[in-house]
Order: C-alpha cells, then structure tokens, then sequence
C-alpha cells in the first residue's frame, strides 16, 4: 500500500510526523496550557502547518520536475 501513495504525500506525511514529535516535545516541556482543548489545537495546528506545507512545496517540484521532463522530450509545441 505504501507504494501506492504519491511522492508529495509521503513527504508530507513524514514531516507532519515530525510536527506531532515536536509538539508532543513542546507540551511535555509546558509550553502548552495543560487543557485538553488546548492540547488538541496545539497537536492540530503542529501536525496540520507542517504536513500542508510540505506536501505543497514537494507537490510544486514533482509537477516542476515533470514539466521539466516532458519539455525535454521534445514534445512541447514551443520546442525548437
């Protein structure tokens, strides 16, 4: 099943990953009012900002890298 996930989702999945670590870091620490709405926001918000960013950014360089590619295939109409 992992092969069937896009590139830019895995990435995005990862870093999302990552953000929840470091949340989850940041309220052990007490940098989160200790309520569990505030926990909730905290993990939405630390997991949410990274995985959309980062799926973004790595979505917009496959589609560059394939726009690239089909360019240099010579099938562009603009193509000399």
């Amino acid at each position: 099943m992992i092969n069937r996930i896009s590139l830019p989702l895995k990435i995005g999945l990862g870093f999302g990953l990552l953000g929840l670590i470091l949340t989850v870091v940041g309220i052990v620490r007490g940098n989160v009012p200790n309520n569990p709405a505030s926990i909730a926001v905290a993990l939405l918000i630390g997991g949410g900002v990274w995985f959309v960013v980062s799926w973004a950014v790595a979505g917009a360089a496959v589609d560059v890298e394939n726009d690239l590619a089909e360019s240099s295939d010579g099938s562009s109409p603009n193509h000399g």
